[in-house]
């Protein structure tokens, strides 16, 4: 078999030990070629399938019924935000800091939290009311509370997880169980992209986060819907250029020849998805060679949009590229972007970690939101704040807080949220959720429902009986409140 390659192509092929050889088992190629391959390989996407399927699996499709949004930014707080020193202010708690709670909850049944001879502590920073709608918002967010008017703050989040593992595999996928898809990649599996050259669903973290890939896995959804890890700072896509001494042509011609040899191989691994995604991700990144660099240049936005995010040094420049980025994305027709801040989780000093923690997302975010409405682009782009859980109303050590799931914040803004208002209700020490009580399953059939999707409609078959995001629970009524005045 003669594959045409000029003698610069043979000479690549051969720096990296590669031998021209049909016979040869794809997966010894691959071993061998594989992770030396940047001409042909995108190194983090190895999850989208071949061109056809692809193509089929990720179209646009239309939605259940009609929706008010389009696209998602899920900005999580990785480590646990305290909803008592941002979005849920108890004055009781002043009261009676230092003290032991009263009797009445020291009876509660709390699991892993030992009321019995706790000591109260006080909210470590003021709140005061923000825009015409008067809602409370701590100090920490001097920027984003001028926003107060557009965000929806759900103050009654729960679930039953105590540890940050299983936790966070709850937020990001409906339950604590490992193998299911996250909710970017049912938002994908739903409702397709509207970008042939970029990704449907990309992550980017700060630097600082757990339990990596299963926090954006299809699970056991086709490899095709899995999140894209992307780069805040230095090569945000690896392995994605061109060596010089190839063309074009000549690497459309490798590209292809790659392809009938997967595609020879996939034949005896019916169903087998990640290797039909590795078929494709030659695809996608021959086209993201051009897609990518235009997306990740923030060198031609102005000044002014730098300075909006945050983008001229200091503890916001980070954060602020990925926000930057993500309003970039969904520019562009990508479905989902998840942004992950590390760092939330404040066992010890809470009050100087959420200072720092809000330095570094506080201007990014409100300038999101800003950047996002002067575009268009808020009507129909849903952002969802949240953590994997608050932290505790009682004192841990000299002044930090333990892991809280029973009661904790999140907030939604744009995508036809209707915004200035509090739903749901913690007790008066922020306890319990005790008022409209949302557990994550209800966020997760929110999310789908404002993106006209119904969560009980959306399953996908497997292991024997027809799966769903929000599994035997979820209730959508937060959605027809969140986009009513």
């Amino acid at each position: 078999m003669k594959l045409g390659l000029s003698p610069a192509t043979r000479e690549i092929l051969a720096s990296r030990s590669f031998v021209i050889n049909p016979l040869r088992a794809r997966r010894d190629f691959l071993f061998q070629g594989g992770l030396g391959f940047g001409a042909l390989a995108l190194g983090d996407m190895l999850n989208a399938e071949d061109t056809e399927s692809r193509s089929l699996a990720l179209a646009p499709r239309p939605s259940h019924f009609p929706g008010t949004a389009k696209s998602v930014i899920f900005l999580f707080m990785q480590g646990g935000a305290s909803h008592l020193e941002t979005f849920d202010h108890k004055p009781l708690l002043t009261k009676y800091d230092g003290q032991l709670l009263p009797q009445s909850l020291q009876d509660f049944d709390l699991a892993q939290i030992n009321t019995a001879d706790s000591k109260v502590m006080a909210p470590q920073f003021p709140f005061r009311k923000y825009g015409e709608s008067g809602v409370e918002i701590s100090s920490l967010f001097p920027r984003l509370s001028q926003h107060a008017d557009k965000m929806a703050i759900v103050r009654s989040m729960h679930h039953e997880l105590f540890i940050h593992g299983s936790a966070m595999v709850m937020l990001h996928s409906g339950t604590s169980l490992l193998g299911h898809p996250s909710v970017g990649a049912w938002v994908v599996y739903g409702l397709g992209t509207e970008s042939n050259s970029l990704p449907a669903y990309v992550a980017m973290t700060d630097g600082m986060f757990r339990n990596g890939a299963s926090m954006y896995s299809s699970g056991f959804l086709p490899a095709v819907y899995q999140g894209v890890d992307m780069r805040a700072e230095g090569t945000p896509i690896q392995n994605l250029q061109r060596p010089p001494a190839i063309d074009a042509n000549q690497q459309r011609l490798l590209l292809d020849q790659i392809k009938t040899w997967n595609r020879e191989h996939l034949q005896t691994r019916p169903g087998d998805s990640r290797l039909a995604a590795r078929i494709a991700n030659y695809e996608l990144a021959f086209r993201m060679q051009t897609a990518a660099p235009e997306l990740i240049d923030l060198s031609t936005e102005t000044k002014a949009t730098h300075e909006l995010y945050g983008i001229e040094g200091g503890p916001s420049e980070r954060f602020g590229k990925m926000c930057l980025m993500s309003r970039r994305m969904v520019e562009r027709g990508v479905r989902y972007v998840q942004l992950i801040c590390g760092g939330w989780d404040a066992h010890g000093d809470c009050k100087g970690n959420h200072q720092s923690q809000a330095q570094k997302i506080d201007q990014p975010i409100a300038g999101l939101i800003a950047d996002l409405e002067q575009r268009g682009l808020l009507d129909d782009t849903l952002l969802v704040w949240v953590g994997e859980f608050g932290r505790t109303p009682i004192r841990q050590g000299s002044n930090g807080r333990d892991h809280h799931p029973y009661g904790f914040s999140a907030w939604l803004a744009g995508g036809g949220v209707v915004g200035g208002k509090t739903i749901g209700a913690t007790d008066d020490f922020g306890f319990n959720a005790v008022e409209d009580r949302v557990h994550v399953n209800d966020l997760h059939a929110t999310m789908l429902g404002l993106l006209g999707l119904d969560h009980e409609r959306l399953t996908y078959y497997f292991e024997g009986r027809d799966r769903r995001l929000t599994d035997v629970g979820g209730e959508n009524n937060l959605a027809s409140r969140l986009i009513r005045a």
